[in-house]
């Protein structure tokens, strides 16, 4: 059994995507001739076992979401649940919060996708590269050149095992040239370590963001 999470975040102050945002969604701007997240659905209902797809944002569950979603379940005979932040929590923060949920039947593991990433989401080469050598958290890096670098999570990886080294998000200088996808797999263990992270984040009135032990790249 295998669940996916697509995070959607919320309504932002930027004005690069206006008149368009004005009334509609982020999630739901068009790609292709579809709201963009159908792309995210779609892909992940692809993957045999799939369950249930969850997506977490602090959005208002206005009429064109809950539509969407009521379609998207017709269309894909899945669940696709929206679970709704009480304020924004980050990667981390978004998946502790609602972790009964997520973990709800026992998955063996669950996808994480940004809902702005758009790619070609190689779910079953994760899955199958998961299934040969377990960790409890996958994410798909790509290369870039030195300067688009900087604008995205930059990964050193072991180049024969593929397991992070270190990790930098939108880093001032380069760091490397493999950089964060933004799409995860993580087994339902991934988890535990956010509840001390969670936790202590909140004495110092922060979140969690990405960070992770035992952390492996594909790409």
């Amino acid at each position: 059994m295998l669940k996916a999470v697509i995070l959607i975040g919320g309504p932002q102050k930027g004005t690069r995507f206006r008149p368009l945002s004005f009334e509609v969604p982020k999630p739901l701007f068009p790609v292709a001739g579809v709201p963009m997240i159908q792309h995210h659905i779609e892909a992940c209902a692809q993957v045999p076992g799939m369950q249930e797809i969850l997506l977490i944002g602090f959005y208002q569950p206005d009429e064109p979401l809950t539509q969407f979603l009521e379609a998207a379940q017709q269309e894909f005979n899945l669940p696709v649940r929206y679970l709704q932040e009480f304020a924004p929590l980050g990667t981390g923060g978004g998946l502790y919060h609602f972790r009964d949920q997520i973990l709800a039947g026992s998955p063996e593991a669950f996808f994480v996708l940004n809902a702005d990433v758009c790619s070609d989401f190689p779910l079953s080469a994760m899955l199958e590269a998961h299934r040969r050598q377990r960790h409890p958290f996958l994410l798909l890096g790509t290369t870039a050149n030195r300067t688009q670098s900087l604008n995205y999570g930059c990964i050193v990886e072991n180049p024969q095992t593929h397991e992070v080294l270190h990790y930098v998000e939108k880093p001032s200088t380069f760091i490397s040239d493999i950089i964060n996808c933004g799409i995860y797999l993580f087994s339902p263990e991934a988890l535990k370590p956010l509840r001390d992270v969670f936790q202590r984040n909140q004495q110092d009135g922060q979140f969690p963001g990405r960070a992770g032990p035992d952390i492996r790249a594909s790409h």
